[in-house]
């Protein structure tokens, strides 16, 4: 029989209590310290970085269970990502599949950028260090924190320390790639405000008060015919059953991959990296289920509408949020001791390189909005696509401009582009030779998304001559 009064009856949620007390008190400060609400640092992260200041005391180290936290960081990304695939897409502002499109290829090609600027930092110093903790794929992981966030930073970096290993390197990749998921979201906020404040000073930039902060409206929180809020079940219990539900086809879908004998580049490459890309199974089947539940209502056999944008909104930043909270509450900086060095210079090239690359695409690509799309596509390709919303509501809190649009569409085409890199991610840890060839088509498709953004300046320019 079950003893309640076990310790092992309340681990877990001894984590969820250490989170939620971190949030709340991280909210309270925030709230009350002008120098964080103006820097737009996110709740969920000063969370975690209060917890982690508090982990090298005594009791509290011990409350705190890394594997725990690295559990909730892992399902709170798929679970995230399957909410946000489940809503039905509202448009808010005019915008072009072409530049929508083009928005995604800025997504990849920053990611492939930031890649390229991990491994020219820790290939060299893999060659000079010489201590046996740093990796020289670690690089790679510089997109994966800083471009996709905690979530795929553990992921990878859970891989990579396997690969590591088996090569006699004592790499502890998760501590490494969640060193910078955090580093990147104070680098979106810390950044983006202060080049905001420069914008603004010198008149570029109209600072929005709280009167033009958009409005609800009742069409935002429901939609025609609509379940009742609260009838034999209530509506959130609906949602709820319904992301879970997705997520468990997402890990039957995985663990049918585990158990397929697909030979041995599969077995040490591919199935590894299944189990890592729950959130995008999770996005692709949603997608899926979200499609089958319009299709039932087109043909009337299902007659009232189950899926709730506002409530899918919600699960899926609550999820965000304790992603956030316990990724960085999962670093040990006992870890990081002997690689500071290339962690620092990783995220401090990582953020040069995608501030000035992501300003480049936005004044090419979005004349009418060079600011919001720079701001919204920074915040992102730094933290999460929230991060982006967070830094765009200051400039353009009602979305006047397509900006928003972009951010939210482009993620179906950011995929298809992104998907190939994402398996170069998985090649490159293999070995030095892997990691070099990684690098060498890196650079390649660089050139080409490249190429492809700024197809009409080069253009011009041909044609001027």
């Amino acid at each position: 029989m079950t003893s309640f009064a076990s310790l092992t009856a309340w681990n877990w949620l001894i984590q969820f209590f250490i989170i939620v007390v971190a949030l709340l008190v991280a909210n309270l400060i925030r709230c009350n310290v002008p120098l964080l609400r103006r820097s737009l640092l996110p709740t969920a992260l000063l969370a975690g970085l209060i917890i982690l200041c508090l982990k090298p005391f005594g009791f509290f180290a011990h409350m705190v269970d890394k594997a725990s936290m690295e559990i909730i960081t892992y399902h709170a990304l798929g679970l995230g990502f399957v909410a946000m695939a489940l809503k039905n897409k509202k448009v808010r502002s005019a915008t072009t599949t072409m530049k929508v499109v083009e928005t995604g290829a800025v997504t990849a090609s920053t990611y492939i950028l930031q890649g390229i600027a991990g491994l020219l930092v820790t290939l060299p110093l893999f060659v000079l260090w010489k201590g046996d903790d740093l990796f020289y794929a670690s690089g790679l992981l510089l997109p994966m924190g800083y471009g996709q966030g905690p979530g795929q930073a553990l992921n990878f970096g859970v891989t990579y320390t396997g690969w590591a290993e088996e090569q006699g390197i004592h790499f502890h990749g998760a501590d490494f790639g969640l060193s910078i998921a955090a580093t990147g979201f104070i680098v979106g906020s810390v950044v983006g405000v202060v080049y905001m404040n420069r914008l603004r000073r010198k008149g570029k930039l109209v600072r929005r008060t709280a009167a033009d902060r958009e409005e609800y409206t009742l069409a935002d929180y429901q939609s025609d015919n609509e379940i009742p809020h609260a009838e034999s079940i209530d509506k959130l219990t609906v949602q709820l059953s319904l992301v879970l539900l997705v997520y468990f086809l997402v890990f039957l879908l995985m663990y049918g991959v585990e158990q397929a004998d697909i030979g041995q580049f599969g077995t040490k490459t591919l199935k590894p990296m299944v189990w890592g890309f729950n959130f995008l199974w999770g996005t692709l089947l949603g997608v899926l289920v979200k499609l089958a539940i319009n299709k039932l209502r087109k043909s009337h056999l299902m007659q009232r509408e189950y899926i709730n944008n506002f409530t899918l909104d919600r699960i899926a930043g609550t999820c965000f949020d304790f992603m956030i909270v316990a990724g960085t509450a999962a670093i040990d900086f006992n870890n990081l001791r002997g690689i500071w060095l290339p962690l620092v210079l990783v995220c401090l090239l990582g953020a040069v390189v995608t501030f000035v690359y992501v300003r480049a695409c936005s004044s090419h690509l979005y004349p009418d909005y060079p600011y919001e799309g720079f701001f919204s596509m920074f915040g992102m390709l730094t933290g999460t696509a929230s991060n982006g919303m967070i830094l765009l509501r200051e400039i353009d809190p009602k979305f006047e401009t397509p900006a928003a649009n972009n951010l939210v569409l482009q993620t179906i085409p950011a995929i298809a582009f992104g998907f190939p890199v994402l398996l170069l991610m998985g090649f490159g840890p293999q070995s030095m030779r892997s990691c070099l060839i990684t690098l060498g088509i890196l650079v390649v498709a660089f050139v080409v998304f490249a190429l492809f953004i700024f197809r009409k300046r080069l253009f011009h320019k041909k044609q001027s001559k």
